[in-house]
Protein backbone atom coordinates (compact mmCIF):
# COMPACT_ATOMS: atom_id res chain seq x y z
CA UNK A 1 0.00 0.00 0.00
CA UNK A 2 1.32 3.16 -0.79
CA UNK A 3 2.01 5.97 1.82
CA UNK A 4 -0.52 8.37 2.62
CA UNK A 5 0.06 12.19 1.39
CA UNK A 6 -2.57 14.97 2.66
CA UNK A 7 -2.55 18.49 0.59
CA UNK A 8 -3.61 21.25 2.21
CA UNK A 9 -4.31 24.17 0.21
CA UNK A 10 -5.12 27.90 2.04
CA UNK A 11 -2.95 25.90 4.71
CA UNK A 12 -1.85 29.18 6.41
CA UNK A 13 -5.23 30.33 7.36
CA UNK A 14 -7.00 29.81 10.49
CA UNK A 15 -8.70 26.14 9.50
CA UNK A 16 -5.79 25.83 7.34
CA UNK A 17 -3.51 25.67 10.28
CA UNK A 18 -5.75 23.96 12.82
CA UNK A 19 -5.99 20.86 9.78
CA UNK A 20 -1.91 20.87 9.83
CA UNK A 21 -1.85 20.94 13.52
CA UNK A 22 -3.73 17.43 13.73
CA UNK A 23 -2.54 16.04 10.71
CA UNK A 24 1.08 16.27 12.48
CA UNK A 25 0.12 15.37 15.53
CA UNK A 26 -1.43 12.00 14.24
CA UNK A 27 1.25 11.10 12.24
CA UNK A 28 0.45 11.94 8.62
CA UNK A 29 2.53 12.98 5.71
CA UNK A 30 1.33 16.47 4.87
CA UNK A 31 1.87 19.16 2.17
CA UNK A 32 1.41 22.51 3.25
CA UNK A 33 0.26 24.82 0.04
CA UNK A 34 -0.41 28.43 0.14
CA UNK A 35 0.29 31.57 -1.37
CA UNK A 36 1.29 32.92 1.81
CA UNK A 37 4.76 32.37 3.55
CA UNK A 38 3.37 33.34 6.96
CA UNK A 39 3.33 31.35 9.80
CA UNK A 40 2.01 33.46 12.13
CA UNK A 41 -1.31 31.09 12.60
CA UNK A 42 0.88 27.50 12.65
CA UNK A 43 3.45 29.03 15.34
CA UNK A 44 0.57 29.15 17.70
CA UNK A 45 -0.36 25.50 16.82
CA UNK A 46 3.15 23.83 16.56
CA UNK A 47 6.72 24.48 17.70
CA UNK A 48 9.56 24.59 15.31
CA UNK A 49 10.35 21.37 15.40
CA UNK A 50 6.85 19.62 14.76
CA UNK A 51 6.64 21.92 11.80
CA UNK A 52 9.24 20.32 10.22
CA UNK A 53 7.25 17.39 9.48
CA UNK A 54 5.90 19.35 7.06
CA UNK A 55 6.67 19.92 3.32
CA UNK A 56 5.85 23.61 3.14
CA UNK A 57 5.39 24.87 -0.92
CA UNK A 58 4.47 28.59 -1.69
CA UNK A 59 1.52 27.74 -4.07
CA UNK A 60 -1.04 29.55 -6.04
CA UNK A 61 -4.62 27.47 -6.56
CA UNK A 62 -4.89 29.89 -9.97
CA UNK A 63 -1.90 28.10 -11.07
CA UNK A 64 -2.98 25.06 -13.37
CA UNK A 65 0.27 23.51 -14.17
CA UNK A 66 1.45 24.25 -10.24
CA UNK A 67 -1.44 22.03 -8.85
CA UNK A 68 -0.75 19.27 -11.06
CA UNK A 69 2.72 18.97 -10.62
CA UNK A 70 2.45 19.31 -6.57
CA UNK A 71 0.11 16.25 -6.90
CA UNK A 72 1.81 14.28 -9.00
CA UNK A 73 5.77 15.06 -7.98
CA UNK A 74 4.39 14.53 -3.93
CA UNK A 75 2.05 11.35 -4.79
CA UNK A 76 -0.59 12.88 -3.22
CA UNK A 77 -3.77 10.69 -1.96
CA UNK A 78 -5.72 13.29 0.07
CA UNK A 79 -6.96 16.56 -0.96
CA UNK A 80 -7.95 19.35 1.78
CA UNK A 81 -8.72 21.88 0.02
CA UNK A 82 -9.13 25.16 2.10
CA UNK A 83 -7.75 27.77 -0.24
CA UNK A 84 -10.28 31.33 -0.38
CA UNK A 85 -10.37 34.64 -0.50
CA UNK A 86 -13.09 36.10 1.96
CA UNK A 87 -15.43 38.48 1.75
CA UNK A 88 -13.87 41.60 1.72
CA UNK A 89 -11.41 40.83 -0.62
CA UNK A 90 -14.00 39.13 -3.48
CA UNK A 91 -15.87 42.27 -2.78
CA UNK A 92 -13.32 44.44 -3.51
CA UNK A 93 -11.72 42.44 -6.27
CA UNK A 94 -14.39 40.25 -7.81
CA UNK A 95 -12.16 39.06 -10.87
CA UNK A 96 -9.23 37.96 -8.46
CA UNK A 97 -11.95 36.67 -6.19
CA UNK A 98 -13.51 34.47 -9.05
CA UNK A 99 -9.87 33.19 -10.18
CA UNK A 100 -8.94 31.94 -6.56
CA UNK A 101 -12.35 30.88 -5.19
CA UNK A 102 -13.55 29.37 -8.31
CA UNK A 103 -10.80 28.41 -11.25
CA UNK A 104 -8.90 27.41 -8.04
CA UNK A 105 -11.26 24.97 -6.86
CA UNK A 106 -11.80 23.73 -10.68
CA UNK A 107 -7.57 23.18 -10.68
CA UNK A 108 -7.80 20.76 -7.37
CA UNK A 109 -10.86 18.66 -8.50
CA UNK A 110 -8.79 19.08 -12.76
CA UNK A 111 -5.74 17.78 -10.28
CA UNK A 112 -7.63 14.68 -9.01
CA UNK A 113 -9.40 13.61 -11.98
CA UNK A 114 -5.89 13.69 -14.01
CA UNK A 115 -3.78 12.36 -11.40
CA UNK A 116 -6.37 9.13 -10.37
CA UNK A 117 -6.90 10.90 -6.68
CA UNK A 118 -11.11 9.95 -5.79
CA UNK A 119 -11.96 12.19 -3.59
CA UNK A 120 -11.24 15.98 -2.75
CA UNK A 121 -12.55 17.73 0.34
CA UNK A 122 -13.23 21.48 0.35
CA UNK A 123 -14.69 24.08 2.30
CA UNK A 124 -18.01 25.97 1.34
CA UNK A 125 -19.93 27.92 3.04
CA UNK A 126 -23.20 29.21 4.63
CA UNK A 127 -22.80 31.92 2.77
CA UNK A 128 -24.36 30.03 -0.05
CA UNK A 129 -27.76 30.82 1.98
CA UNK A 130 -30.03 34.27 1.51
CA UNK A 131 -30.91 36.65 4.08
CA UNK A 132 -33.02 35.43 6.89
CA UNK A 133 -35.63 36.52 6.08
CA UNK A 134 -35.97 34.13 2.95
CA UNK A 135 -36.64 31.52 5.40
CA UNK A 136 -39.53 30.26 8.20
CA UNK A 137 -38.01 31.07 12.21
CA UNK A 138 -35.31 28.48 13.71
CA UNK A 139 -32.83 26.71 12.19
CA UNK A 140 -32.22 26.66 8.22
CA UNK A 141 -33.56 23.45 6.71
CA UNK A 142 -30.80 21.51 4.92
CA UNK A 143 -32.97 21.37 1.48
CA UNK A 144 -33.64 25.39 1.61
CA UNK A 145 -33.17 27.17 -1.60
CA UNK A 146 -29.54 28.66 -1.81
CA UNK A 147 -29.83 32.40 -2.71
CA UNK A 148 -26.41 33.75 -1.63
CA UNK A 149 -25.98 37.82 -1.56
CA UNK A 150 -22.31 38.72 -2.23
CA UNK A 151 -20.47 37.48 -5.00
CA UNK A 152 -18.34 35.32 -2.12
CA UNK A 153 -21.60 33.19 -2.17
CA UNK A 154 -22.14 32.93 -5.41
CA UNK A 155 -18.63 31.55 -6.03
CA UNK A 156 -19.05 28.78 -3.20
CA UNK A 157 -22.24 27.71 -4.79
CA UNK A 158 -20.61 27.67 -7.89
CA UNK A 159 -18.08 24.91 -6.60
CA UNK A 160 -20.53 23.01 -4.89
CA UNK A 161 -22.50 22.51 -8.22
CA UNK A 162 -18.80 22.15 -10.25
CA UNK A 163 -18.54 19.63 -7.66
CA UNK A 164 -21.51 17.74 -8.78
CA UNK A 165 -20.35 17.55 -12.27
CA UNK A 166 -17.07 16.16 -11.25
CA UNK A 167 -18.99 13.22 -9.40
CA UNK A 168 -21.33 12.95 -12.41
CA UNK A 169 -18.91 12.83 -15.36
CA UNK A 170 -15.84 11.59 -13.81
CA UNK A 171 -16.71 9.90 -10.88
CA UNK A 172 -14.56 11.92 -8.76
CA UNK A 173 -16.53 11.82 -4.84
CA UNK A 174 -15.96 15.25 -2.49
CA UNK A 175 -17.29 16.22 0.73
CA UNK A 176 -17.97 20.12 1.48
CA UNK A 177 -18.67 21.30 4.92
CA UNK A 178 -20.15 24.98 5.17
CA UNK A 179 -18.80 26.18 8.37
CA UNK A 180 -20.48 29.17 10.44
CA UNK A 181 -19.43 31.32 12.92
CA UNK A 182 -15.91 29.22 13.62
CA UNK A 183 -13.52 30.73 16.57
CA UNK A 184 -10.00 29.73 18.52
CA UNK A 185 -6.26 30.54 18.85
CA UNK A 186 -5.91 32.10 15.25
CA UNK A 187 -8.85 33.35 14.59
CA UNK A 188 -8.14 37.32 13.46
CA UNK A 189 -9.90 37.68 10.52
CA UNK A 190 -13.30 38.45 9.56
CA UNK A 191 -16.57 40.06 10.89
CA UNK A 192 -17.18 37.03 13.02
CA UNK A 193 -14.05 36.59 14.39
CA UNK A 194 -14.90 39.54 17.21
CA UNK A 195 -15.67 36.85 19.49
CA UNK A 196 -12.42 35.27 19.72
CA UNK A 197 -10.42 38.34 19.84
CA UNK A 198 -12.43 39.19 22.65
CA UNK A 199 -11.45 35.79 24.76
CA UNK A 200 -8.00 37.18 23.65
CA UNK A 201 -8.30 40.87 25.15
CA UNK A 202 -9.69 38.82 28.09
CA UNK A 203 -6.55 36.79 28.56
CA UNK A 204 -4.81 39.24 28.10
CA UNK A 205 -6.51 41.59 30.82
CA UNK A 206 -7.84 44.28 28.69
CA UNK A 207 -10.61 45.71 27.68
CA UNK A 208 -12.60 44.97 24.04
CA UNK A 209 -15.81 45.52 22.59
CA UNK A 210 -17.78 43.30 19.91
CA UNK A 211 -19.48 45.43 17.37
CA UNK A 212 -22.49 42.85 16.73
CA UNK A 213 -25.09 41.36 18.44
CA UNK A 214 -27.39 38.68 17.62
CA UNK A 215 -27.85 34.37 17.41
CA UNK A 216 -25.72 31.99 15.57
CA UNK A 217 -24.00 28.70 16.03
CA UNK A 218 -20.26 28.37 17.06
CA UNK A 219 -17.48 26.23 15.79
CA UNK A 220 -14.42 25.38 17.30
CA UNK A 221 -11.49 25.64 15.12
CA UNK A 222 -10.31 22.18 16.07
CA UNK A 223 -13.64 20.39 15.45
CA UNK A 224 -13.72 21.92 12.30
CA UNK A 225 -10.32 20.81 11.14
CA UNK A 226 -10.79 17.53 11.91
CA UNK A 227 -14.01 17.20 10.70
CA UNK A 228 -12.50 17.74 7.33
CA UNK A 229 -9.79 15.70 7.91
CA UNK A 230 -12.58 12.48 8.80
CA UNK A 231 -14.39 13.80 5.38
CA UNK A 232 -10.98 13.68 3.40
CA UNK A 233 -10.26 10.02 5.05
CA UNK A 234 -13.67 8.74 5.21
CA UNK A 235 -14.93 9.35 1.63
CA UNK A 236 -19.06 9.13 0.11
CA UNK A 237 -20.27 7.57 -3.10
CA UNK A 238 -21.44 11.09 -4.36
CA UNK A 239 -20.90 14.84 -3.84
CA UNK A 240 -22.07 15.64 -1.06
CA UNK A 241 -22.10 18.99 1.33
CA UNK A 242 -22.83 19.04 4.60
CA UNK A 243 -23.65 22.03 7.51
CA UNK A 244 -21.88 22.47 10.19
CA UNK A 245 -24.09 22.76 13.51
CA UNK A 246 -23.80 23.67 17.26
CA UNK A 247 -26.57 25.46 19.91
CA UNK A 248 -27.66 28.81 18.61
CA UNK A 249 -25.65 31.46 20.98
CA UNK A 250 -26.15 34.98 21.58
CA UNK A 251 -23.27 37.03 22.46
CA UNK A 252 -23.97 37.69 25.26
CA UNK A 253 -23.90 34.62 26.43
CA UNK A 254 -20.77 34.43 24.88
CA UNK A 255 -19.16 37.11 27.39
CA UNK A 256 -20.76 35.21 29.94
CA UNK A 257 -18.17 32.66 29.65
CA UNK A 258 -15.47 34.09 28.90
CA UNK A 259 -16.11 35.76 32.55
CA UNK A 260 -17.12 32.72 34.11
CA UNK A 261 -12.85 32.19 33.23
CA UNK A 262 -11.82 35.66 33.61
CA UNK A 263 -14.22 37.14 36.04
CA UNK A 264 -14.43 41.09 36.07
CA UNK A 265 -13.13 41.14 32.02
CA UNK A 266 -14.32 43.86 30.54
CA UNK A 267 -15.89 42.79 27.55
CA UNK A 268 -18.64 44.74 25.90
CA UNK A 269 -20.83 44.58 23.09
CA UNK A 270 -23.38 46.55 20.36
CA UNK A 271 -26.45 45.83 20.21
CA UNK A 272 -26.39 45.42 16.12
CA UNK A 273 -27.64 41.98 15.42
CA UNK A 274 -26.17 40.18 12.14
CA UNK A 275 -28.06 39.78 9.01
CA UNK A 276 -27.70 35.91 9.48
CA UNK A 277 -29.66 33.28 10.17
CA UNK A 278 -29.43 31.83 13.68
CA UNK A 279 -28.02 28.49 12.42
CA UNK A 280 -28.29 25.45 10.23
CA UNK A 281 -29.56 21.81 10.90
CA UNK A 282 -26.66 19.27 10.80
CA UNK A 283 -29.16 16.17 10.37
CA UNK A 284 -27.24 15.09 6.95
CA UNK A 285 -24.04 15.13 8.64
CA UNK A 286 -24.79 13.44 11.57
CA UNK A 287 -26.94 10.75 9.43
CA UNK A 288 -23.70 9.89 7.32
CA UNK A 289 -20.69 10.59 8.95
CA UNK A 290 -19.81 8.28 12.17
CA UNK A 291 -18.49 11.16 14.63
CA UNK A 292 -19.23 14.75 14.72
CA UNK A 293 -16.58 17.14 16.66
CA UNK A 294 -18.29 19.21 18.57
CA UNK A 295 -16.71 20.64 21.74
CA UNK A 296 -19.14 21.85 23.75
CA UNK A 297 -18.92 26.27 23.87
CA UNK A 298 -18.30 26.44 27.32
CA UNK A 299 -15.01 23.99 26.84
CA UNK A 300 -14.13 25.37 24.03
CA UNK A 301 -14.11 28.96 25.15
CA UNK A 302 -12.14 27.93 28.26
CA UNK A 303 -9.06 25.62 26.16
CA UNK A 304 -8.93 28.78 23.83
CA UNK A 305 -8.38 30.76 26.52
CA UNK A 306 -5.70 28.87 28.17
CA UNK A 307 -4.27 28.50 25.13
CA UNK A 308 -4.09 32.15 24.70
CA UNK A 309 -2.38 32.75 27.92
CA UNK A 310 0.48 30.19 27.44
CA UNK A 311 0.83 32.30 24.35
CA UNK A 312 0.71 35.41 25.65
CA UNK A 313 3.02 33.69 28.39
CA UNK A 314 5.61 32.57 26.60
CA UNK A 315 6.01 35.50 23.75
CA UNK A 316 4.25 33.87 20.78
CA UNK A 317 1.12 36.60 21.04
CA UNK A 318 2.52 40.19 22.20
CA UNK A 319 -0.98 42.34 23.28
CA UNK A 320 -0.88 45.93 22.47
CA UNK A 321 -4.79 46.17 22.27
Amino acid sequence: MSELVYLVTGSMGFIGSWTLYHLVKTGKKVISFDLSERRDRLNLLLSPEDQRAIHFITGDVTNTEQVMKVVTEHHVTHIIHLGALLVPTVRANPVLGAQVNVVGTANVFEAAKRHGIPHVVYASSIAVYGLPDRYPPGLIAPDAPLAPYTLYGVYKQANEQMAQVYWEENQVTSTALRPYTVYGVGRDQGLTSEPTKAMLAAAAGKPYRIGFSGVCQYQLGSDVAQQFIAAAEQPLKGAYVFNLGGVPTDVPEIIDLIRSIKPGAEITWDDKPLPFPIGFDDTPLRQMVPVVYETPLAEGVAQTMEHFERCLADGRIAYSG
